[in-house]
């Protein structure tokens, strides 16, 4: 149908520039559970993760590792190792941030 009004020109050049985002129209639902499982997969296959979850749309993946087997350096350099795999092996929009939570607690009981 041919755009006969400004509004109508205005319209289709919005619609246009809305489409042109990266995955504005094309991404399926499969699509982005499969994103973001293997999201999740690249970082659990590391040693020493306990839990690994993708967050906020794929764009943040949070890891929880096993305190007594990741110490606060091997934190920091797990992160930088899990976000060169991602980068290596994944085909995403944007950035992607990657959380390593080291969490100690300690719980006593007063009798």
């Amino acid at each position: 149908m041919e755009a006969t009004t400004t509004e109508a020109v205005i319209i289709r050049v919005v619609d246009a520039v809305s489409a042109a985002r990266p995955g504005a129209r094309n991404i399926s639902a499969e699509n982005f559970i499969e994103r973001m499982k293997e999201l999740e997969n690249v970082a659990t296959s590391f040693d020493g993760i306990d839990k690994a979850y993708a967050i906020s749309a794929g764009r943040e993946v949070r890891i929880f590792v096993k305190p007594q087997d990741i110490d606060d350096l091997s934190a920091i350099k797990l992160a930088r190792d899990i976000a060169t795999k991602i980068e290596s092996t994944m085909q995403y929009p944007g950035t992607i941030k990657v959380n390593v939570i080291r969490e100690t607690r300690a719980i006593e009981f007063a009798k």
